[in-house]
């Protein structure tokens, strides 16, 4: 019931629109207020007219019975009403309930022309009859009172069977549930509806996205009679929304990885259910063995298939499995499309299809099992080489593939084809990056029997590639072992061509048995030059290392272990320290002074000199190990210290139970390990005598190297090792100084040394025909595996190897 103004004529005439023929009665049937229009139309003026009955307005053949008000209800449509000079005049009269300014009931009556009213209802039967727009009234019982033409249209049936059926008994189930909740929220609330439907509104009709519109129909009083219900064809919106999306989602969900395999999948992942009931990617199988793929593809292709996915649980259309290779023949869409470089869309009856299935019997099974009805092939190019085509395919939708799907299949695999060959690009990086980092790490170690050695290397699972992560073990003189780890800052290939130059680097380094410090001095000036090499401008004297490029910085730990006094020297250049285990369980870090990294500059390298028992674990480890995005570098090294005292296993399987238990699957960088446990010589493989500076020594010397050549039952060398002491020992009587000591040392070759107290080295070099001297060291070096010289803080050493 509609809530209208006190019309009285209190006021006048003013209170009515210019335009309106109204009144007002109230409950007595006692005109109270009168408008212009009104007045115009019965020629009563508002004087004539307030205060008076209003039965005095109406035709004498008007029949009144009861309340006038009540009557007047009843009077409501077409009347004959009197006109001031007496004539009849007829009318269209409505009238509406009110209440005055004290709260009495009143009627507020209009007047209209017939032909007026008949043209309202007019203009209403015309909007019915010829909208386009779908639009239904209906009851509260949710039966259909009227249909626009739109909607006649849409649902293939006239008005006339519309009238009084539900949805339900109209549409679809899915879309019935949804408009009569719609209905049912406006007649309780009051409030308009809207919401989107999508499906068929006939069964011959394609699928459809329909916005509807629920509008409530209310009485003057403001109740809901009837519900308007309007619904707008949305399709091409949704559709291009729908696209977008995909799109979005192909940009976001497709490359997620480096890896060829994977990110083909997700391209089958995100296009399945959205685009297409069934997509194939298949690669040309030259990019999975590093081979450039040529732009242009003839003859009959090998594809290897890289992705599939399916609306169907297991994927039943799929003839081959992913990773299994295929062979195309040239005259297959496939091939044509990826030699031509254009995508193409086919029906299953088109003669393109039809061939490729004679020439493909089981996928002609598949298409007829599954009733394959449309398809589209789409190349898969980038940066423009053609990577492998996609095949999309529907038979669970009804509806074929259109040009826009061609278009959106193209802008798919057009962005999948880069993340592919982005991820080619990378694992051929990588792989070329793995084989070289592989040929310059050791495989295999010298022999030697101061320590069991055993190692682990494992690659980094990130964008940035491999890094420059090294390790190493170098047999030295007087049976001991030098055992390197280091880490070469960055990552890629020039990371790996930099970790081999300095492998290299300490290699010969350690062959001159230079200290641990002064090794670690060299290799600082090399890493200096090789930086100077790259940048010419770059101040070798700056006492800042910023300007130093990353690649050109490493870290190295150099660990160097005599057999013999059961002692290890260690010097570190910015490198986590060694950690111990001794044979009671006990694990400790060793408190190496720290040092500059390499490439740096500016510091010393100090050393720290501690003694090992027989059967300790030295590990030494590059960050990668200890340091990880789930924990810093202190929790890191506590994990290791941890691990290391609950394994009491041997070298092999410490690295295992250390690989394990601190590394991720994904590891985000390079991890080198190396753990060693320790051997000792004891007395009964070491001989030591003192000799004094005379050459009468020299035969005294022979005759106890042969007593403990015969003892050890190697007197088969024992000519060879007198011959190399007695120019050793001559050697030094004769050039160095005392205290001369000769040393024996039984390990996997016979090692003979002279010590003295002058740092001056020999050197080796051709005798003329007339000198008198000058061969003794030409002998020692044809008849040992090896000799050479160390220096230490006494003097030097001169020592050679004798194969037993």
């Amino acid at each position: 019931m509609i809530e209208l103004h006190d019309y009285s004529a209190g006021n006048g005439s003013g209170a009515f629109p210019e335009t309106a023929a109204s009144a007002v009665v109230d409950a007595r049937g006692i005109v109270t207020g009168w408008s212009p229009g009104a007045e115009r139309l019965l020629g009563y003026s508002c004087q004539d007219v307030v205060g008076r009955p209003a039965t005095r307005l109406l035709d004498a053949d008007a029949h009144i019975d009861g309340r006038f008000t009540e009557a007047l209800d009843r009077l409501s449509g077409a009347v004959l009403l009197r006109h001031r000079d007496g004539r009849r005049l007829e009318a269209w009269l409505r009238t509406y309930t009110s209440l005055d300014g004290e709260g009495r009931a009143q009627r507020l009556v209009v007047a209209t022309e017939p032909g007026e009213a008949e043209h309202g209802t007019a203009t209403t039967e015309e909007a019915f009859a010829q909208g386009h727009v779908p639009v239904m009234v209906y009851d509260s019982e949710l039966r259909a009172l009227r249909a626009s033409a739109g909607a006649v249209r849409e649902l293939a049936v006239t008005e006339e069977q519309l009238q009084g059926r539900r949805v339900t008994e109209i549409m679809p189930p899915h879309i019935c549930h949804s408009v009569e909740d719609g209905m049912r929220h406006v007649f309780e609330t009051g409030k308009p509806e809207q919401f989107h439907v999508r499906g068929r509104a006939r069964p011959e009709a394609r699928e459809r996205v329909w916005s509807i519109n629920v509008s409530p129909l209310k009485t003057p009083a403001g109740q809901v009679r009837r519900v308007q219900l309007t619904a707008l064809d949305v399709t091409e919106q949704h559709l291009a929304r729908e696209r977008l999306a995909l799109l979005n989602d192909v940009s976001t969900q497709v490359g997620t990885t480096l890896d060829v395999m994977q990110t083909a999948q997700e391209m089958a992942d995100v296009a399945v259910g959205r685009l297409a009931d069934f997509v194939t990617i298949d690669l040309l199988d030259s990019l999975f063995r590093g081979v450039e793929p040529s732009p242009s593809v003839t003859g009959t292709v090998a594809l290897r298939r890289a992705g599939q996915q399916s609306v169907l649980p297991g994927v039943p259309e799929a003839v081959i499995r992913p990773g299994d290779v295929d062979y195309y023949p040239e005259s297959t869409p496939p091939v044509r499309c990826m030699a031509t470089g254009r995508p193409s869309r086919h029906r299953a009856q088109d003669r393109a299809i039809r061939d490729w299935g004679e020439a493909d019997p089981q996928r002609s099974r598949v298409v007829r099992t599954f009733g394959v009805h449309s398809l589209m092939v789409v190349p898969l190019r980038a940066r423009g080489i053609t990577l492998g085509v996609a095949v999309f395919t529907r038979h669970q939708r009804k509806e074929p593939f259109q040009d826009d799907d061609l278009l959106l299949a193209q802008e798919i695999a057009a962005r999948a084809a880069v993340a592919v060959d982005n991820a080619r690009r990378y694992t051929l990086e990588r792989s070329t990056a793995l084989a070289l980092q592989r040929s310059l790490l050791p495989r295999r170690f010298a022999a030697q029997k101061a320590t069991e050695i055993a190692h682990r290397y494992r690659p980094a699972r990130t964008r940035a590639g491999l890094g420059g992560d090294w390790f190493d073990v170098i047999p030295l003189s007087g049976a001991r072992v030098a055992l390197v780890v280091g880490d070469v800052v960055g990552h890629g290939l020039r990371a790996s061509a930099t970790m081999g130059r300095l492998r290299t680097a300490v290699r010969t380094l350690a062959d001159v048995d230079l200290p641990t410090d002064e090794l670690l001095i060299h290799l600082d000036d090399l890493v200096s030059h090789l930086a100077t090499e790259e940048d010419p401008t770059l101040d070798p004297e700056s006492e800042s290392g910023l300007d130093v490029p990353t690649e050109l910085i490493a870290t190295c730990l150099y660990v160097l272990y005599d057999p013999v006094a059961h002692r290890c020297t260690a010097a570190t250049a910015g490198h986590p320290p060694p950690a111990v285990v001794t044979p009671d369980g006990t694990a400790y870090f060793v408190d190496v002074p720290p040092g500059p990294p390499l490439g740096v500059g500016g510091l010393p390298f100090e050393t720290v000199e501690w003694e090992l028992p027989e059967g300790s674990l030295l590990a030494l480890y590059t960050d990668g190990l200890v340091e990880g995005p789930d924990h810093d570098l202190d929790n890191g090294l506590s994990q290791l210290l941890r691990c290391l005292e609950e394994s009491v296993h041997s070298p092999e399987a410490v690295c295992d139970d250390l690989i394990q238990a601190l590394l991720p699957p994904q590891p985000q960088d390079d991890v080198a390990l190396l753990v060693a446990r320790t051997r000792i010589l004891d007395a009964s493989h070491v001989a030591t005598w003192d000799l004094p500076s005379d050459p009468a020594a020299v035969a005294g010397a022979r005759a106890e190297v042969e007593d403990r050549l015969a003892a050890w039952r190697l007197s088969e060398v024992a000519f060879t090792a007198e011959l190399v002491i007695s120019e050793l020992v001559t050697n030094a009587i004769r050039y160095g100084q005392p205290p001369i000591q000769l040393r024996l040392i039984r390990d996997g070759a016979l090692i003979c040394e002279v010590s003295d107290s002058n740092s001056t080295a020999p050197h080796l070099r051709r005798a003329r025909t007339f000198d008198e001297g000058g061969r003794g060291l030409l002998l020692v070096a044809q008849f040992a595996d090896r000799w050479g010289t160390r220096h230490h803080a006494q003097g030097k050493t001169i020592w050679a190897e004798i194969g037993c």
